[in-house]
């Protein structure tokens, strides 16, 4: 179950990545949802998906809190 809401929050954080608003506000609603070791890998996805996207690397610090 908690590995659908992963990919769920993967697949979410990707359809809105047009927006960094938005991409934040999803972002903080996934580390409300998200256990700790699924932040763990959510964490180092963004880091690979944010490498080509400098606007949304300013988001980074919700996960790394």
């Amino acid at each position: 179950m908690s590995r659908m809401i992963y990919d769920y929050t993967k697949n979410v954080l990707e359809k809105v990545s047009f927006d960094a608003k938005l991409f934040m506000k999803e972002l903080k609603k996934a580390v409300r949802n998200l256990l700790p070791y699924e932040i763990e890998h959510l964490r180092k996805w963004l880091n690979y998906f944010t490498s080509e996207k400098p606007e949304l690397q300013q988001c980074l610090y919700i996960v790394n809190d």
